[in-house]
């Protein structure tokens, strides 16, 4: 069953940037698209970033566009979540998932596997 460990999260202040990493086990890494998720206290799950399997075409949310940057490195396993100029609204636990589609994609059914999320709090 395939594993995903996210790190990078925590507290910073609004405009500043931290990077969110994932690393992915116990499964074939390239033949998923892998996506981010946030979700913040009350609300719903939301779609920010995707990629494909392998890495040349990406998708993002409209409230994280030119700000954030995914990315994937298929020989490490791991996939990544720039966040540049970081809003009070982008605090969540952001989660990692995988998709064993071509990808990329935002429809949360299509995800089959989950981290158990990294905190990040965006200060004003």
């Amino acid at each position: 069953q395939i594993q995903l460990v996210e790190s990078g999260g925590g507290l910073v202040q609004a405009g500043d940037s931290l990077r969110l990493s994932c690393q992915f086990s116990r499964g074939t890494f390239s033949i998923n698209a892998m996506g981010w998720f946030r979700q913040a206290p009350g609300k719903e799950r939301d779609f920010v970033a995707s990629i494909t399997w392998n890495g040349e075409s990406t998708d993002y949310a409209d409230s994280v566009k030119g700000r954030f940057t995914i990315s994937r490195d298929n020989a490490k396993k791991t996939v990544s979540l720039q966040m540049n100029s970081l809003k009070p609204e982008d605090s969540a636990v952001y989660y990692c998932s995988a998709a064993p589609v071509f990808g990329p994609t935002r429809w949360i059914n299509d995800y089959k596997s989950w981290g158990q999320g990294t905190r990040v709090t965006v200060s004003s």
